[in-house]
C-alpha cells in the first residue's frame, strides 16, 4: 500500500496564492463545462480510437509532447482493483527545465539514467476514475519512469514549466491537465519533498541496494484529492 501523507496545510498560503489556484480551478471546471456539454470527459478522450485499452500501454500511443514548453504526458494502467481506472504521469524534458537544475550526483547507480538532452523528469502523477476525474496524486521511484532524478527542489523549480499548449489528442484535456498541476502546486510540492525523505530512508534501511532501482519501492507517497472539495477549502476564507 502507498505511504498516505498529510495535506498541505492552507493556513500557509498568502492571499495571493490562494487567487492563483482559484483561477487554476475556474480553468479545470470550465474545461470540464466544455467536455460534458457534449457528452466527453478526461479519460474518453484520450482513449478514444486508440482500440482495446491494454494494461501497461502508453495513451495515446506515442505520448503526449509539447516541444515549446517541452511537457510531456501519457495515461495508462497497471494497478487493478479500487476505484482507479488509470493514471497520467507527467514529465518535463531537458529542453524546459531552467537554467541549473542539475540531477542528483549518485555514483552507486546501477542502470543508466537518461543524460544531457535526454534528460527527463516526472513531476507528479494523477490517479483518475472511469468518469474522468482525479482521484489522487503520488510520486514514483527512478525506476518506473526511468527518468533522470533530480532533488526534490530542482523538480519543485520545473513544475511552473509544464504546461501542453496544442490541441493534441483533445485541446479541453490538454488545458485541464495543465490547470490541475496549477490547481494542485501545494499537494505536489509537499509530495516531491516527501519523496525525497522516503527515497533517504530506503536507502538508509537498505544500504547494499540502488535505491532507485528497488522493485519493492514503487510509489513513495499519495494524496487523496476531490477538484471539488479542494475548491472549496478555497474559497472559504
Amino acid at each position: 500500500m502507498p505511504v498516505l501523507i498529510d495535506a498541505p496545510d492552507l493556513r500557509g498560503l498568502s492571499p495571493e496564492q490562494r487567487a492563483t489556484l482559484r483561477t487554476a480551478g475556474q480553468e479545470v471546471q470550465e474545461c470540464y463545462r466544455v467536455l460534458e456539454k457534449a457528452g466527453l470527459n478526461v479519460v474518453g478522450e484520450l482513449l478514444k480510437g486508440q482500440g482495446d485499452f491494454v494494461e501497461m500501454e502508453h495513451y495515446p500511443g506515442d505520448d503526449v509532447f509539447d516541444p515549446e514548453t517541452h511537457g510531456q504526458y501519457y495515461y495508462h494502467a497497471h494497478r487493478g482493483g479500487g476505484v482507479e481506472h488509470g493514471h497520467f504521469h507527467t514529465f518535463l524534458r531537458a529542453g524546459g527545465m531552467p537554467e541549473g537544475v542539475a540531477p542528483l550526483h549518485y555514483p552507486q547507480a546501477s542502470a543508466p539514467w537518461p543524460q544531457d538532452d535526454d534528460a527527463i523528469c516526472h513531476l507528479v502523477a494523477i490517479a483518475m476514475d472511469g468518469w474522468g476525474h482525479p482521484t489522487g496524486l503520488f510520486c514514483v521511484n527512478r525506476w518506473v519512469t526511468d527518468e533522470t532524478w533530480y532533488p526534490a527542489e530542482a523538480v519543485i523549480a520545473m513544475l511552473d514549466q509544464f504546461a501542453v499548449d496544442h490541441a493534441f489528442p483533445n485541446w479541453a484535456v490538454n488545458r485541464w491537465l495543465t490547470a490541475l498541476l496549477r490547481l494542485y502546486r501545494p499537494h505536489i510540492e509537499a509530495l516531491i519533498r516527501h519523496r525525497d525523505r522516503a527515497i533517504a530512508a530506503w536507502q538508509q534501511a537498505h544500504p547494499d541496494r540502488d535505491v532507485f532501482e528497488d522493485r519493492a519501492l514503487e510509489i513513495t507517497g499519495y494524496l487523496p484529492i476531490t477538484v471539488d472539495g479542494w475548491l472549496a477549502q478555497l474559497s472559504f476564507e
